[in-house]
């Protein structure tokens, strides 16, 4: 059975990200915290698709994030 979260998701911009148009990351920490679901999206387009990754799966993208010049 789906379920679906009737409050709106509050996000947050990653430390990665720049204000000049460059790559931005949003993330909702709230939502982390209560359901275990890392929910990604891009801030440029935030009525676009959004992430939801495992908490492994975040570890996984952070680290390659902080390791590689993408």
């Amino acid at each position: 059975m789906a379920t679906t979260n009737p409050t709106p998701l509050q996000w947050a911009k990653s430390s990665y990200s720049v204000d000049n148009g460059g790559s931005c990351v949003e993330w909702a920490p709230a939502h982390t915290t209560t359901f275990g679901i890392v929910p990604v999206r891009d801030s440029k387009t935030p009525h676009g698709p959004v992430l939801n990754l495992s908490l492994t799966a975040f570890a996984g993208l952070v680290t390659l994030a902080r390791s590689s010049d993408i």
